[in-house]
């Protein structure tokens, strides 16, 4: 079970997509507004809950999830 910080921040992450969700790449803008606005430790704690199964997680923010990890990779792959 998620701790209450957990929760709170799959709550936040499922708003943004809820308030995205009319526009056809809803999932991109969710991923670029968490890019934006969340800190590093923030999506960190997001993706390890994703990971773990992300029970509530919404469609729009587990695609969200998906896009922020495939660019957190390809920016580490630059990187080397």
């Amino acid at each position: 079970m998620a701790n209450d910080e957990t929760q709170h921040l799959v709550s936040m992450a499922n708003d943004i997509a809820a308030n995205l969700a009319s526009y056809a790449d809803s999932a991109a803008r969710t991923t670029g507004h968490i890019k934006l606005f969340w800190t590093p430790r923030m999506r960190a704690m997001l993706f390890k809950y994703a990971s773990a199964g992300g029970v509530g997680l919404s469609e729009i923010t587990q695609q969200a999830v998906r896009f922020l990890q495939d660019d957190d990779k390809l920016q580490d792959d630059a990187a080397e």
